[in-house]
């Protein structure tokens, strides 16, 4: 079940489903039992529900003729979900080609292969890479768009975390 309910505190009106104890408004907070709350229609039909509450609004603001011609909120959202072009329809009659746009869609475009963040890059070759070098992990970042002077300062900083190990040049994760 329905109601439309109101706010003897605030003038708010919202739509209550089921039957609790109390309502609390959500504008002001106060909350009521239920039976306290006005209630001005209860029905088994949220939609109409929503277009009485919606009738109400309307007339509040002086606006209940143009309301009037309005089709129910039921009719509105048959409308919209039949007028509704799916993406691929919307491409094809744009002129674009689907497969182009999709493939587009799944590369990076700041560089050809890209495996996350430039710091999961680097973190990600010193695990790839069996106890790579400095000059090792340089080149793996850098083919997937990552610069050596950012793969060099980020493996200082892990070291100084002690997130990664150096040693004699090779490094490793912990």
């Amino acid at each position: 079940m329905y109601a439309v309910v109101g706010c003897s505190g605030c003038s708010n009106l919202w739509i209550i489903e089921g039957r609790s104890e109390t309502t609390q408004c959500p504008r002001c907070g106060s909350r009521k039992a239920y039976e306290k709350r006005k209630k001005f229609v209860e029905t088994e039909d949220a939609a109409h529900a929503r277009d009485v509450r919606a009738s109400m609004l309307a007339n509040r603001q002086g606006e209940g003729d143009a309301f009037a011609r309005l089709d129910s909120f039921a009719d509105l959202e048959a409308d919209v979900a039949d007028g509704v072009v799916d993406e691929t329809e919307y491409l094809e009659e744009s002129g674009l080609d689907v497969e182009e746009v999709e493939a587009a869609g799944e590369r990076d475009p700041r560089c050809p292969v890209h495996d996350g963040s430039k710091k999961e890059i680097v973190e990600g070759s010193i695990e790839a890479l069996d106890r790579p070098t400095e000059d090792e992990v340089v080149a793996y970042a850098g083919e997937r768009g990552v610069s050596a002077e950012y793969v060099r300062n980020a493996l200082e900083k892990l070291v100084r975390r002690g997130v990664v190990s150096e040693s004699r040049g090779r490094y490793r994760l912990l």
